[in-house]
């Protein structure tokens, strides 16, 4: 498929996801779709992507990459990983929901978040449901979840939200999901996505 030059720059400048900012290679298998659920609770509150990301890292470079490891590990364990990152200001509460998260994955879908996917038949909007039951995980988080997961879950395709959406209207692209979906192949999608959103970051930070 040929991509437009202007969305080819885009994707070059900014169509580094952020799954991939935080070390995690994303397949559709139990681990990485568990550290991606990480990823979007430290994504969920006021901090830069920058300091959750790297707080993603430290989880995963404690271990702490299965829910399984994160309810058996020590609070303090989960404490300092945070704190290397700097991502200090909502460390109690961030780790409380980690538990807590790690806790509802192994009992209602015994770790794995393909059963999520599975009882809630493939559908997006079903997804993004069941995924708010998460602590602290809301909207803007089950949003970033499927933006993400997309790259290995079809049935989230297209998944574009608002503010993507928006952005695209921004610089002169498709501003709905289908329409922005064809400018480049499936397998780009979330990495358009992701470009979409730092360039909205980017201009936000010039203004």
């Amino acid at each position: 498929m040929a991509v437009e030059p202007s969305v080819a720059e885009l994707l070059d400048r900014f169509g580094r996801t952020y799954a991939e900012e935080a070390g995690i290679t994303l397949h559709d298998k139990p681990s990485p779709l568990y550290r991606l659920l990480v990823l979007t609770v430290l994504c969920s509150v006021r901090i830069s992507a920058t300091t959750a990301t790297a707080a993603a890292r430290e989880l995963s470079a404690a271990g702490l990459r299965t829910p399984r490891a994160m309810v058996d590990a020590r609070r303090a364990t989960l404490i300092a990983a945070l704190g290397r990152a700097h991502y200090v200001r909502y460390d109690e509460s961030t780790a409380t929901a980690l538990g807590q998260g790690a806790e509802l994955l192994l009992d209602r879908w015994h770790g794995d978040l393909r059963r999520l996917r599975e009882e809630a038949d493939g559908a997006s909007e079903r997804i993004g449901e069941l995924l708010r039951e998460f602590p602290r995980i809301g909207p803007v988080g089950a949003g970033i979840f499927r933006r993400e997961a997309q790259a290995v879950w079809p049935s989230l395709r297209p998944y574009f939200d608002e503010r993507v959406l928006a952005e695209a209207r921004t610089l002169g692209l498709p501003g709905e999901p289908e329409g922005l979906a064809g400018l480049v192949a499936s397998g780009d999608l979330a990495r358009l996505a992701a470009a979409l959103t730092r360039a909205s970051l980017a201009h936000v930070g010039a203004g």
